[in-house]
């Protein structure tokens, strides 16, 4: 992957900020299969595109779902996975009946969530053993795009 598609970029900044964020079905019910797990999945589109993300990679298993978003410096992870579960969990309980009498919730309230960055933690450590030297090629960068 080049360095175009890595980066995303503002008026004001450029950043590359990516989230892996697993949640499950309320009690781990094994209920997204089949239809649900298809629309699941548009709608997870849907409503990422909405809010300004893209779903890079998503993984629908029956009793959780794997996600992997970029998203903007300003959407906190905690407003990505409420839009994401509240807007799918409306939709799919009024499409499908079923789920509303398996379970009380479609989503638990408790979700895994992981930043995931182009550079390692050893390379941060690197970075900030000669920081002086990283930010002159980091505004070397900015100057050249500019």
């Amino acid at each position: 992957m080049n360095n175009v598609e890595r980066w995303t970029h503002s008026n004001t900044t450029v950043f590359n900020i990516a989230y892996h964020i697993i949640w499950c079905p309320k009690y781990r019910r094994k209920v997204l299969v089949n239809e649900v797990e298809d629309r699941l999945k548009t709608l997870l589109v849907e409503k990422a595109e909405e809010i300004g993300c893209e779903i890079s990679i998503q993984e629908v298993m029956p009793d959780h779902v794997h996600i992997f978003i970029k998203a903007k410096p300003t959407l906190a992870p905690h407003y990505i996975v409420q839009q994401l579960k509240g807007y799918t969990s409306r939709i799919l309980r009024n499409e499908f009946p079923k789920l509303k009498s398996r379970i009380p919730t479609l989503w638990t309230r408790s979700y895994y969530c992981e930043s995931i960055g182009h550079i390692s933690e050893e390379a941060v450590k690197k970075i900030y053993s000669r920081p002086k030297e990283c930010i002159i090629s980091h505004t070397r960068h900015i100057k050249q795009r500019n």
